[in-house]
């Protein structure tokens, strides 16, 4: 994994109307953030497994996956919901 495209967990923002959640990947490490919901979306960075983000509350299902927005300091992006401790 990159180390230019992981995130900082100082950057995470805690927004209202959603809820902390924890990335939980059991395949791999970390979990990717992508720039829209879909696993043909482009991945804007990587989350450390362990990572508490805050959800939007938005979420959307698309390719078999119910994704959900998460935001982050630079903007928002979107998980697999079966990546995050739900």
């Amino acid at each position: 994994m990159s180390e230019m495209n992981k995130i900082n967990v100082d950057a995470l923002e805690n927004v209202a109307g959603g809820k902390d959640v924890q990335v939980k990947n059991p395949s791999v490490p970390y979990a990717n953030l992508r720039k829209a919901p879909g696993l043909d979306a482009p991945i804007k960075c990587k989350l450390d497994n362990g990572d508490w983000v805050g959800t939007t509350g938005r979420k959307v299902t698309k390719d078999g996956y119910t994704w959900y927005e998460i935001a982050i300091k630079n903007g928002r992006g979107w998980v697999a919901g079966s990546l995050l401790g739900l």
